[in-house]
């Protein structure tokens, strides 16, 4: 072919490249989307094969407005409390002359390392009736103390353990936020507080409602938490109608729970849509000079971190510390065998979830239109669903129609693909927009077939991003607990069935060590996370 017509050939692919849809790219993408649709059209059919008169009474029974109730309290309870500490922290960090700058930037961020179920258990026992702290002050004539379980326990909890969430994104908007909006609303006889009431929070407000939304999501599908805290809510409640057999009632409460998380996702797209969107600027925002009330500011800082962090892994601590020589003895054995299974269903999710996500990104990326959009939307369903929601729903099809595939690890490798996807689909898909595509053009026109041109070309450019995907969901599926527990083989134990076992059976000192070996492959996440939204910490 001579260089003339590749040149032709290269520039009309270019303006076809949008238009048309490589046939098994666009299937494949088409068959991954599907299969993550599939747990909530399972559900909606087996809600449908339900009586109508006991889908009308399980929805107004007492008990499901109760449900109802708490679930929507503790969101707005949680979601308010994380923006009170992280916005706050964030401002503190990025607008102001606090001491230790970037010390507090990484302590504020550290508490998403530890899986908010090991902060639970770790709080219970500081602060529950026959706890530690009741423990100390008995001998001061203190009988008994306010009890942490229920709405109390459970909203503290989550708010010292998803703050981060608003902590990070609002820190983002604030360092991409052009510094010269605040100094022409200062020239114009603004005061310091209402150059930020009116200029930097309309700036900030998606990253705010962004941080917001993974807190709200995140509360409204912790399982762990509530259980330990015995707060009845919809995870709780569908876990204790699982296990009494009430698959119906179930399945009724899990299709609330998806309906709750559409509305929510719904808030947060029209706040996100009314909110200015910032201007990313290489001019920073102006440092403040806190005067004296930065010993107000550290004080705050010092009471976050020893709440998130000092507490829960004090704790931990103290447990090991007590742990007795017939450690290995007794009914609740500790093997490191859990910790290799844990690696290794997580790795190989991780390697199945990149194998899903490459395609779908790839074609998102590449041949943007209404149906790859819609294809790429559709894997972020999975992020949406609670764990103890897809469980439920692989594990009811599984004994019905798939009794091979019950309680098997395809199964709950399916499961961890469909709730962890929207990670790997992001990662590769920001590696692939920063790929020119005309250098797989240009190796199509030299005649490679597209498949060749991707793996010879592109693949080589995005492999950054595929690691940093495969790395998040493998770190991600190392903490995930409702999902492992109902579609895990009958003795397949890992890291995180053994916590839940022996905090279930009240042997905190037992669960020290896997939480701390959890707690630190976490804290690897964390660092990915930092490396790869470039983070600045200064």
């Amino acid at each position: 072919m001579a260089t003339r017509d590749r040149l032709q050939r290269l520039a009309a692919s270019d303006t076809d490249s949008s238009e048309s849809y490589p046939i098994g790219l666009t299937l494949v993408s088409g068959a991954v989307a599907t299969a993550v649709l599939f747990p909530i059209l399972w559900l909606v059919v087996r809600v449908l094969g339900m009586n109508p008169n006991a889908i009308v009474s399980n929805l107004t029974a007492g008990a499901t407005l109760t449900v109802v109730a708490n679930s929507a309290a503790l969101v707005t309870a949680v979601t308010a409390g994380s923006i009170l500490i992280g916005v706050p922290l964030a401002v503190l960090t990025v607008q102001t002359d606090l001491p230790f700058r970037r010390f507090w930037t990484v302590v504020g961020a550290l508490p998403l390392v530890i899986p908010s179920y090991i902060g639970a258990f770790t709080y219970a026992s500081a602060l529950g009736p026959q706890g530690e702290l009741a423990d100390a002050l008995a001998p001061l004539g203190i009988q008994s103390i306010p009890s942490i379980y229920g709405f109390t326990g459970t909203a503290l909890v989550l708010t010292l353990f998803t703050y981060p969430y608003v902590f990070l994104t609002t820190r983002a908007s604030l360092l991409s936020f052009d510094s010269t909006l605040v100094e022409a609303a200062r020239t114009l006889n603004h005061s310091r507080w209402e150059a930020f009431k009116r200029v930097t929070v309309p700036q900030i407000l998606p990253g705010i409602a962004a941080g917001s939304l993974l807190v709200g999501l995140y509360a409204l599908s912790d399982f762990g938490t509530p259980m330990i805290m015995q707060f009845e809510v919809f995870t709780q409640q569908i876990y204790v109608q699982y296990n009494a057999w009430g698959r119906d009632p179930a399945a009724l409460l899990s299709l609330q729970l998806v309906a709750v998380t559409v509305v929510i996702l719904a808030l947060e797209s029209r706040i996100s849509a009314g909110a200015k969107t910032g201007t990313r600027s290489s001019n920073r925002s102006a440092t403040f000079k806190l005067g004296p009330w930065r010993y107000p500011a550290l004080l705050f800082s010092s009471v976050v971190a020893f709440l998130c962090l000092v507490v829960p892994l004090g704790m931990l601590a103290y447990w090991m510390q007590r742990v007795e020589p017939t450690y290995g003895s007794s009914t609740f054995t500790f093997q490191w065998q859990y910790a290799w299974s844990s690696v290794a269903v997580s790795g190989l999710a991780a390697l199945a979830a990149i194998i899903a996500a490459v395609p779908v990104a790839y074609f998102a990326a590449r041949h943007s239109s209404t149906l790859s959009n819609v294809l790429d939307r559709a894997t972020y369903v999975g992020y949406a669903i609670p764990g103890v929601v897809l469980g439920l729903s692989l594990v009811s099809f599984g004994s019905a129609y798939a009794p091979a595939l019950y309680q098997t690890i395809p199964l709950l490798l399916f499961a961890y693909v469909v709730r962890f996807l929207p990670q790997a689909v992001g990662a590769v898909g920001s590696s692939v927009v920063q790929v020119d595509p005309k250098l797989t053009e240009a190796a199509q026109t030299l005649g490679h077939s597209p498949a060749a041109a991707f793996r010879k070309v592109t693949l080589p450019l995005i492999a950054p991003g595929v690691a940093a995907g495969a790395a998040l969901v493998f770190l991600t599926t190392m903490k995930e607990l409702p999902a492992t527990l109902i579609l895990r083989p009958p003795e397949f134990e890992t890291l995180v069935t053994y916590i839940w076992q022996v905090q279930a059976s009240g042997l905190y000192d037992k669960a020290a060590i896997p939480a701390l070996v959890l707690v630190a492959i976490s804290g690897l996440s964390l660092l990915i996370i930092i490396k790869r939204e470039d983070y600045d910490v200064k």
